[in-house]
């Protein structure tokens, strides 16, 4: 116990001695945790919500949509085996002309049944109450459109329903499981001002949209464990004679995809990022440990000659870098839940659940502790390893001086013939290999997470371009209520200030290729268009379809379809005649999966004469209200998406966490790169203090003595930093192939600007970390220094 009492007190000292050093350790480490308790907290609160609201909201399992089909069919679709309930409602789109902004808003409007409360997808009514039913003028809204324009039980706006205008007043703000995630036709990013979803009697909409005894949709839930597809495939047939677009599940269901889309990157960030920073831990408690080992090999030996353990010295350094690391750990815990609680309540915003489950298990924090005291573990390890079983008499001898070998850095000396200082600098590398290329490789990291995590914003850009400049040229996409004929182009063309129209249709088809299928919507255009492209945003180049189809590559992978392969064509509300399609290109396609042919193609095949969805318009944008008060008043239009303002909420999103993104990743990066330089310029000058005093004492500067001990450092710095971009660029490719999903995927940029911030960002740290050990050169007492021995 007394031999433990002392080492223990020798413990202590060296905490105190080296609590700089042992603090940027725990910095750094405490990052790696700090990470892993954020992300896979978050990532557990935010399952246990979705989980929980879909529960007690009953959310559905099984989505479809048809023309129009009777009530009488819902006995049909209950009867599937495994089918637990059916809700049969209906679903539309139409213009909104509401009080507080000019330009018209769209609104997706779902039906209440006479019971007054859905089976399925259950509504949480935050304030109010729901509409009545045989009430034509009351209306819900969902809460993100209510408190994107203010508004509250009583207040009222204008919405047309099948060509007729009507006043309807809202009577209650809800929560849907649906919605959490609310995206209008046409957008790529939530847009609650101009999108919002309204849920009206089911007579109130029969009667309007000429449904009564009918439905257009219809949604499932199934017993546990029952298998999906067999259902959807016998629902499909039910649907098929009334229009039936083909059903999906949760998986392709919007709002539930980008949930699970979000899940999937907080998993990813949660198994990539921490072992980086771990392993850079293990890589400084092995530095910083091992050259005070070697500086205290006398003692050793002194401990060993005095009857102290092998087990008993190697336990005293262990507990220090144990406790180096409980450090990292106890700040990594405490950062880590005040960041999961924080990003669990932005996410409750961002995805409109009625509540939070902040869920915390204690695996999450055990699973980090342990992660980071295994770290500081492996790293004393190897240290510890090399002296611990050293017999007294070896231990207390000076180690065997490192034996010579000309190296290539010797002979560039030679060709070079660099001053002295310089020359001591090279060798110095050159003699510990080793050591120099693993802090190489730690400031390396340091440059590498700053490119990982900003290319990001680099790629939004580029998605950007070709989304809104490239492929899409368009000011607004007009959506008809019903199939039009070509000719409504000119009607459109005679709105107020519209300059230019171009159709489009979409058809619901499913694509099979081999034992691989997918239900797409088919986007049928002439070949003549330009405000709308089929463009591949890779290769910068516009691809037609010609008499064939072409597909977005990922849907291309999916089907395991080449150009030049035949796909078989089903069109869903057609018929149940198959076709035989070329492939013809592919397009790199950064949201959605999509398919494209040429409009009469399609409508050969069908056996009709062309129709439109769809008007892509330019407008001048001097008549904007005129045109926006003719769409209000329009009965074809049932809904306008404004590109300007789709491209503006995409714009405001990506800045809102562009600063927040940038500041953390320079954190996080600076926080490697100063505890690697730092630790190594402090066990650098531990090692060569003497040697450095000598040559004051013989006259050298303190800059020159400055310059012999950072330059080393400099140089791996310089060396560091390109090795750093070219990990960054392979760790953005492997965060862009993990990202990839059904609904969007990024393009693969890096700009020369993200790659001098990194650069500037390890530049910066090094620098802060050189002057800090400058000081203490400076300071250095050069007699109590050359008293020492070596």
């Amino acid at each position: 116990m007394v031999a433990m009492r002392a080492l223990d007190k020798k413990l202590i000292r060296d905490i105190k001695r080296l609590w700089a050093q042992a603090l940027a350790i725990a910095a750094v480490l405490s990052v790696g945790v700090m990470i892993m308790v954020m992300a896979f907290g978050t990532q557990l609160s935010l399952s246990e919500t979705r989980d929980t609201f879909y529960e007690r909201a009953r959310f559905a399992d099984v989505w479809s949509s048809a023309s129009r089909a009777p009530k009488s069919l819902v006995e049909e679709i209950a009867a599937i085996p495994g089918v637990a309930r059916v809700e049969a409602r209906i679903s539309q789109f139409a213009v909104m002309d509401l009080p507080d902004m000019n330009d018209p808003a769209m609104a997706q409007i779902l039906s209440i049944p006479e019971s007054g409360e859905p089976q399925m997808n259950a509504l949480i009514l935050k304030d109010g109450r729901m509409p009545g039913f045989g009430q034509r003028d009351e209306v819900l809204v969902n809460e993100a459109f209510a408190l994107a324009h203010d508004f509250a039980p009583g207040d009222r706006f204008a919405v047309t329903l099948n060509g007729q205008k009507r006043d309807v007043q809202i009577v209650g703000v809800a929560l849907s499981p649906e919605f959490i995630y609310t995206i209008g036709p046409g957008s790529i990013m939530p847009d609650d001002e101009r999108f919002g979803i309204l849920w009206m009697s089911e007579d109130v909409l029969a009667a309007a949209f000429n449904l009564s005894g009918a439905f257009n949709s219809v949604t499932l839930s199934v017993t546990r464990g029952t298998d999906l597809a067999p259902v959807k495939d016998e629902l499909e047939k039910l649907l098929e004679p009334y229009g039936g677009t083909g059903p999906y599940d949760r998986e392709q269901q919007v709002s539930n995809a980008f949930l699970d889309g979000e899940l999937e990157q907080l998993d990813v960030m949660a198994r990539i990022v921490p072992p980086i920073f771990l392993i850079v831990s293990a890589f400084l408690v092995n530095m910083v440990l091992g050259r005070m080992i070697q500086l205290e090999r006398e003692q050793i030996g002194l401990l060993k000659a005095l009857g102290y353990s092998t087990f008993e010295i190697a336990a005293h350094y262990m507990k220090l870098s144990l406790g180096i690391g409980a450090i990292g750990v106890v700040i990594g815990w405490l950062l880590g839940l005040a960041a999961s609680q924080a990003m669990a309540s932005v996410y409750v915003e961002y995805f409109h659940f009625p509540y939070l489950i902040f869920a915390q298990r204690p695996s999450v924090y055990v699973i980090g502790a342990a992660a980071g005291l295994f770290a500081a573990f492996a790293g004393a390890l190897l240290a510890v390893r090399r002296v611990a079983g050293l017999s007294p008499a070896v231990a207390m001898s000076p180690p065997a001086p490192t034996r010579f070998r000309r190296g290539l850095l010797d002979r560039l000396i030679r060709v070079l013939k660099p001053e002295q200082p310089t020359m001591m600098i090279l060798r110095a590398i050159g003699r510990w290999p080793l050591r120099a290329a693993l802090t190489c490789l730690g400031i390396a990291t340091s440059a590498s997470i700053i490119v990982a995590g900003l290319f990001m914003f680099d790629s939004f850009d580029e998605l950007l371009d070709v989304a809104f400049v490239q492929a899409n040229r368009q000011d607004a996409i007009l959506e008809f209520a019903i199939e039009r004929p070509e000719a409504v182009l000119d009607a459109v063309e005679d709105l107020p200030g519209v300059l230019k129209a171009e159709g489009a249709l979409s058809v619901a088809a499913r694509l099979t290729h081999g034992h691989r299928s997918r239900t797409i919507g088919i986007e049928a255009a002439r070949p003549e268009n330009d405000l709308v492209r089929v463009y591949d945003g890779d290769n910068r180049v516009e691809v037609r379809p010609e008499n064939g189809i072409v597909l977005a590559k990922r849907l291309a992978n999916h089907l395991e379809a080449e150009v030049g392969d035949v796909i078989e064509v089903e069109f869903l509300q057609e018929g149940d005649e198959v076709y035989l399609v070329t492939l013809t290109g592919t397009v790199a396609q950064f949201f959605g999966l999509s398919a494209y042919m040429e409009l009469d193609t399609v409508a050969a095949m069908l056996g009709k004469t062309p129709t439109l969805q769809l008007a892509n318009v330019i407008i001048d944008t001097a008549y904007e209200d005129a045109l926006f008060d003719a769409v209000k008043a329009s009965p074809a239009i049932s809904g306008i998406t404004y590109m300007s303002e789709v491209r503006r909420g995409f714009d405001e999103t990506i800045a809102e966490s562009a600063g927040i993104t940038l500041t953390i990743y320079t954190l996080m990066a600076a926080l490697i790169a100063i505890g690697v330089v730092y630790n190594s310029a402090r066990i650098q000058l531990s090692e060569r203090a003497r040697e450095l005093a000598s040559l004051r004492i013989l006259g050298f500067t303190k800059g020159e003595v400055s310059y012999i001990l950072l330059g080393e450092l400099f140089i791996l710095t310089l060396v560091a930093i390109p090795v750093g971009l070219v990990m960054g660029y392979g760790m953005a490719a492997g965060m862009v192939e993990s990202f990839k999903s059904d609904l969007y995927a990024l393009p693969l940029i890096v700009t020369e600007t993200t790659y001098w911030r990194a650069a500037g960002v390890v530049a910066g740290a090094t620098i802060v970390s050189a002057l800090i050990v400058r000081r203490r050169i400076d300071r250095m007492d050069l007699v109590a220094v050359m008293k020492t021995r070596e």
